[in-house]
C-alpha cells in the first residue's frame, strides 16, 4: 500500500546505458586524420548531449554533437599514442562499462519493453484499493493576540455574529479581508493544535474555546469537509509504470540468482551483502 506521497517518491530503476540505433548503412559523417565518425556515433552523441544543449533545434543539436565527437576523437588519438588504452585502469573501466551496458540492454528488452498498459492499470487499481481516504476541510479563522480577545470573539459568535465580518474587524491575520478564509487543506498543512481543532469540528460549527498556537489565539470555523480525490491514472502513470518495472526487475533478479553460487571473499562485504539481500 502506498500513501499519496508514494506516487511522488518511489524506488526507481534507472537506465544508465546508451540507446544504440541500428543503421542499415552506417555512413561516415566525418574524418579526423585516419579516424572516422559514423552516423551511429553521431546519433549517440546527439542522444547524450548535456540537458542544456539538448534543448537546441535539431540541426543545432547535430552540430553541437559533431563538434563534441570530433573533440573526443582528437583526444582518443593522443590517448592511444600514450598507450593509455593498454593500462589496467582503462581495461577495468571498459569491462565495467561493457557489463553495465549488457545489463541495461537486458533490462530494456525483458523488463521495460514488456510492461503492458494492462499491468500498469492493474497495479494502479491495487494501489488505489489500498489507499486510505484522506479528508480535507474548508476552514476560516480569526487570529488574535490574547485568550480574552478570542473569548470575546466566541461570545460575539454565540450571540449570532457573522464570522466573516468579525474576522475583518478583529483578526490580525493577512486573510482578514477574505473573512479569514483558509480554503481547503488536508492534514499536515497546519500546525498540530490548529489541525486537531479544525478536523474535530462539524461543518458549520466553530471552536467554543480559544485554540492556542505559536501564532496566537485562534477561533476556527469549518464551512465544509470533503474526501480528497485520488490521483487519476493519467496523472501518475509514469510512477506506477516504475513500480511495475521494479517488480519485474526484482523477479528477474531472483530468477537469475537461482542455481548460481555467489562467493564473496571479503568477510565484511559478504556479511553486508547478505544483510542487504535479506530485505
Amino acid at each position: 500500500m502506498f500513501a499519496y506521497k508514494k506516487f511522488a517518491a518511489v524506488a526507481v530503476v534507472t537506465l544508465a546505458g546508451l540507446t544504440v540505433q541500428a543503421h542499415a548503412a552506417d555512413a561516415v559523417v566525418a574524418k579526423i586524420g585516419d579516424m572516422e565518425i559514423l552516423q551511429s556515433e553521431l546519433d549517440l552523441a546527439v542522444s547524450n548531449l548535456d540537458p542544456q544543449l539538448a534543448q537546441l533545434p535539431d540541426d543545432q543539436k547535430k552540430i553541437a554533437a559533431l563538434s563534441s565527437a570530433i573533440d573526443v576523437k582528437l583526444f582518443v588519438a593522443k590517448a592511444k599514442a600514450e598507450k593509455l588504452d593498454q593500462t589496467e585502469d582503462y581495461k577495468a573501466r571498459m569491462k565495467y562499462l561493457a557489463d553495465r551496458e549488457l545489463h541495461n540492454a537486458y533490462f530494456r528488452k525483458n523488463i521495460v519493453d514488456k510492461v503492458t498498459p494492462e499491468e500498469v492499470k492493474a497495479r494502479y487499481d491495487k494501489e488505489l484499493a489500498d489507499l486510505p481516504k484522506q479528508e480535507e476541510v474548508h476552514a476560516r479563522h480569526i487570529l488574535v493576540a490574547t485568550e480574552d480577545e478570542a473569548k470575546a470573539v466566541i461570545e460575539a459568535l454565540d450571540k449570532g455574529g457573522d464570522f466573516a465580518a468579525l474576522a475583518k474587524e478583529k483578526s490580525s491575520d493577512s486573510n482578514k479581508d477574505e473573512g479569514g478564509d483558509l480554503g481547503f487543506f488536508a492534514r499536515g498543512r497546519m500546525v498540530p493544535e490548529f489541525e486537531e481543532a479544525a478536523f474535530a469540528l462539524a461543518p458549520g460549527s466553530y471552536t467554543k474555546t480559544p485554540v492556542k498556537t505559536q501564532f496566537g489565539y485562534h477561533v476556527i470555523k469549518v464551512d465544509e469537509k470533503r474526501d480528497v480525490a485520488p490521483p487519476t491514472l493519467e496523472e501518475v502513470e509514469p510512477q506506477v509504470r516504475q513500480l511495475v518495472m521494479r517488480e519485474k526487475y526484482l523477479a528477474e533478479l531472483e530468477a537469475a540468482k537461482k542455481g548460481v553460487k555467489v562467493e564473496i571473499t571479503d568477510e565484511a562485504l559478504r556479511k553486508g551483502y547478505e544483510e542487504v539481500n535479506k530485505q
